[in-house]
């Protein structure tokens, strides 16, 4: 039962731990198309370790763009919930290379840590679910629940392909409840529930001037420097105390209820977290909102990058041709991401002087997904936390967005578990890392958490 399967976990780490480091050194990074072959690589590798576990029916299933990694596990009856686990094999680019300590695919363990790109986002998450399930099969040979699992290649890449797939196979996924490992806890004592996820709106602003790079003293003064016209856009974003100006972008913001506020009053996150995590004194953002609430329950509108002119050593006195900025707007619920790049353009549109040509892209976009804190799923989590951190966990939100779980809920009405186990572990940056007792406690977790969801 389950000390049992608990018990043949921990007796089985170090050989878990040795898998994890071979899917860790593939690098399948989906943003670069010279890392194709390692993304069929990543997923033919995960095919072959669920069939080992003894999960049936493994596919690598063909999208629009990289492959679907999918088995099931249905003999526990129709009495039993159905639990579609998700997660990514993908990973993002290791870059700025000279930054990392150690080779970014050649994962390593220091004072306590797997360093390695996808140790935390996705792979080790991902990866205690398959090696829960292979603890509980091996010991009992049979799971509690039944189980279907879908990894997927693109989440670093927006998620292109697994909505239509998703759609496309609405009776193969259909479940009961969604069960995601891609995030983070509050800390390593203080385990924490995602119960919503912000949604995302990516748009790119391309501002274009003169026909070519002009010097900039034989015709500064004269002409409207696109990089100068990014900027007055860009400025125009927020007013003073943080607040996106954009006309209409608050109208279908849900309100966070007093329970809610209640809630993440509980969470321990102090400004002092704050500062060791970014390397600031002071934050900045909507007054009336707490620190928290403004970095997981307020809908944003961030400057991912900004581009324009001579970039290289040294000087060049040029007057750009072009100029572009890619921004992203985090939303939470009801806000339509469609709706909000429509308000973006046309916003922008208004703020573009008639000296320049503006051009407004939108590129991907999410749907913001709650939730109810009181739902059985809900609650089996709480247990299963708590008798695996020996501490009861709390209720928060999460800033980042994983798209798909909005789209789990539409199209499969399968309400999302968001069970993460990492810390901040420098995703998306040089030497990213997962806490290696976090990955054994994770699987522990994760085998509490099948058998709490019956009982």
């Amino acid at each position: 039962m389950l000390q049992s399967a608990l018990e043949y976990a921990r007796a089985n780490r170090e050989r878990y731990l040795d898998q994890l480091f071979d899917l860790l050194r593939i690098p399948s990074v989906s943003t670069l198309s010279e890392h194709k072959p390692d993304i069929q690589r990543a997923a033919e590798w995960l095919a072959a370790d669920m069939r080992r576990v003894g999960l049936k029916n493994v596919e690598v299933l063909p999208t629009d763009g990289n492959p679907v990694v999918y088995g099931e596990w249905l003999e526990a009856g129709s009495d039993a919930p159905t639990v579609l686990i998700y997660g990514h094999y993908d990973v993002q680019p290791a870059d700025p290379l000279e930054l990392w300590e150690t080779p970014p695919f050649e994962p390593q363990i220091r004072d306590g840590e797997i360093y390695a790109r996808g140790a935390s986002d996705d792979k080790g998450q991902m990866f205690t679910h398959i090696k829960a399930i292979e603890s509980i099969l091996a010991t009992e040979g049979r799971l509690p629940i039944n189980v279907k699992l879908i990894f997927e290649g693109e989440e670093e890449v927006g998620s292109p392909s697994l909505g239509p797939f998703v759609v496309a196979n609405k009776e193969k996924l259909a479940a009961d409840s969604s069960l995601i490992s891609d995030g983070r806890i509050v800390g390593p004592d203080c385990p924490s529930i995602v119960y919503a996820l912000r949604g995302l709106t990516y748009m790119e602003i391309r501002i274009r001037g003169p026909k070519r790079d002009l010097h900039s003293g034989g015709y500064g003064g004269s002409v409207h420097n696109p990089a100068q016209a990014l900027a007055e856009i860009i400025a125009a974003l927020h007013d003073e105390q943080g607040r996106v100006t954009i006309p209409g972008f608050y109208d279908r913001v849900r309100p966070l209820s007093e329970e809610e506020r209640a809630a993440l009053r509980k969470v321990p996150y102090s400004l002092e977290q704050w500062q060791e995590e970014t390397g600031l004194e002071k934050p900045w953002g909507e007054p009336e909102y707490t620190l928290l609430e403004r970095i997981t329950a307020r809908p944003t509108c961030e400057v991912n990058g900004i581009w324009g002119g001579f970039q290289g050593e040294g000087s060049k006195t040029v007057i750009p041709a072009e100029a572009g900025a890619k921004i992203s707007m985090r939303l939470v619920p009801d806000q339509d991401p469609d709706e909000i790049a429509r308000l973006f353009a046309g916003y922008v549109e208004s703020l573009a002087p008639d000296t320049v040509t503006v051009e407004v892209i939108k590129h991907v976009g999410g749907w913001p997904a709650i939730t109810p804190i009181d739902s059985p799923e809900m609650r089996a989590a709480a247990r299963a936390y708590e008798a695996a951190w020996g501490v009861a966990p709390v209720f928060t939100r999460e800033g980042g967005s994983i798209p798909i779980v909005a789209t789990f809920q539409k199209e499969l009405n399968a309400p999302a578990v968001l069970m993460g186990f990492g810390l901040d572990d420098n995703v998306h940056s040089p030497n990213e890392h997962f806490r290696l007792a976090h990955f054994y406690r994770g699987i522990d977790t994760v085998i509490h958490y099948y058998y709490y969801l019956v009982e």
